[in-house]
Parts: structure tokens; C-alpha cells; sequence
């Protein structure tokens, strides 16, 4: 009986030594997939904000494009994906703008008349900016060239629109001056950068840009 049990003790430990190791085994194997998975999935949402901070530091507003591009809803994979959404940035602040300067009056005849001129200006601007996003949504590699003249024309006469606007203020004081000089400098950075990132786009006409 005696030597029975010296001959399963070591058995016994063999087994719990084993089953230890195992679970050991086992935990660190685990630990393993989910610190590969956290590093793919930090490595997946990395690479939108590089492509954004990549694709900024040359624009003409580069702090004002890293903060309206990271924030906005939806990553951008592609110089298309980014040129689509600073154009859509531009064209949401324009028609806030649009807004605001409908909604102003003046008792000054030459306040209101750079007003109206302006509302006129912004209007024809949001129209643009329309039709760029348009055209940047349906890219086609046949057409790119042409589809991507058209965009820069558009996006251009836009951002003319905004610094006309801002001219017809020029000779103008007062509030409305400073809230209306404000608001379309600001639509106009965001603009410009647009009108930066597109250029951009059409520099780089990789085949990823456009829909099959």
C-alpha cells in the first residue's frame, strides 16, 4: 500500500503540475489574442487621423483643417473620402452663414446694401459648393479630369463669392461688420482648405478614388 502511494504521489503532482501549466497556458494564450486585437483596432482608427494630419500640414489653414476634419463624422480612407468631407464642412457653415445674414437687418441704407450683397454672394456660394460636392461624389476614372476641373472651378468661385462678401464690408462699421466679417472668414478658411484638399486629390488620381 505503502509503495502504491509513493508511486501515485508523483502522478498526482505530474497531473496537477500539468493542469496548472495548462491553465496558464491557456490564460496567457488569451491575454495574447487580446492585446493583438487592441493593437489592430488602435492601429485601424489610427490610420484615418494620420491620412488627416498627413494631408493638412500643407493646407492653408492646417490647424483649423486638423480640427474640422478629426471631428467629423465618418473616418476618411482616402484623399477623396477627405476632399468630400471638407467640402461638406464648407457647405454646412455656409448655409449657417446664409442663415444669419437673412436674418440681420440694418437701419444704416449702406450697412443693408452690403447685406443684401452679401446674402446674393453666400447664396451663389452654397449653390457651388453643391454642385463640388456633387461632382466629387460621382467621380468616374473616364471623366476625373473634366469632373475635377469642374470641382476647382466651382469651389473657387465659391470662395471668390466669400472674399467679395467680406469686400462689400470694407467702408462698413460697426456690430454687423465685426459678427458678419467673422463668420465668412470663417466659412472661407474652411473653403480654402477645401478647395486645397481637392487640388490635392487631383494631384495624387489614385484608381481607389473612384467607384467602379
Amino acid at each position: 500500500s505503502l509503495s502504491l502511494s509513493l508511486i501515485t504521489l508523483p502522478v498526482a503532482l505530474f497531473s496537477s503540475v500539468s493542469t496548472v501549466m495548462a491553465s496558464h497556458f491557456f490564460f496567457f494564450v488569451t491575454l495574447l489574442i487580446l492585446f493583438l486585437s487592441l493593437s489592430s483596432t488602435a492601429k485601424n482608427h489610427d490610420a484615418p487621423q494620420d491620412l488627416v494630419r498627413s494631408s493638412c500640414v500643407h493646407a492653408s489653414y492646417p490647424n483649423i483643417c486638423l480640427r474640422t476634419l478629426s471631428t467629423y463624422a465618418g473616418p476618411a480612407k482616402t484623399p477623396r473620402d477627405l476632399a468630400l468631407a471638407a467640402v461638406k464642412v464648407s457647405l454646412s457653415r455656409a448655409r449657417k452663414v446664409s442663415s444669419f445674414l437673412a436674418s440681420v437687418q440694418s437701419e444704416s441704407k449702406r450697412e443693408q446694401a452690403a447685406l443684401s450683397d452679401c446674402v446674393e454672394q453666400i447664396g451663389d456660394s452654397v449653390d457651388e459648393l453643391s454642385n463640388t460636392l456633387s461632382e466629387l461624389k460621382h467621380l468616374r476614372s473616364g471623366t476625373f479630369r473634366w469632373q475635377m476641373s469642374n470641382a476647382e472651378t466651382w469651389i473657387s468661385a465659391a470662395l471668390t463669392n466669400e472674399d467679395t462678401c467680406l469686400d462689400g464690408f470694407m467702408e462698413v462699421d460697426g456690430k454687423v461688420r465685426s459678427d458678419v466679417k467673422r463668420k465668412i472668414r470663417n466659412v472661407a478658411r474652411v473653403t480654402s482648405n477645401a478647395l486645397y484638399l481637392i487640388n490635392r486629390l487631383d494631384q495624387t488620381r489614385r484608381k481607389a478614388v473612384f467607384h467602379p
